[in-house]
């Protein structure tokens, strides 16, 4: 699921903390598949993660918040 530039805005500072420690959760257990040589079920999904924790960072910055 790619969240919207628009969606990130809309969520309380709270739900944006919970979204960033989920999504940080999630590339931690695919780049312990990768590690391991597992293949992942779809190989940009650690690009697209980290997009997205990019993403969520520069609206917080923008924001103001911590």
């Amino acid at each position: 699921m790619v969240l919207k530039a628009k969606e990130i805005r809309e969520l309380t500072p709270d739900g944006r903390l919970e979204k960033l420690n989920e999504l940080k959760s999630e590339l931690m257990h695919e780049r312990g598949v990768a590690a391991m040589g597992g293949s992942p079920p779809s190989p940009g999904k650690i690009r697209q993660i980290r997009m997205e924790i990019a993403k969520l960072l520069t609206i917080m910055r923008e924001e103001g918040e911590k």
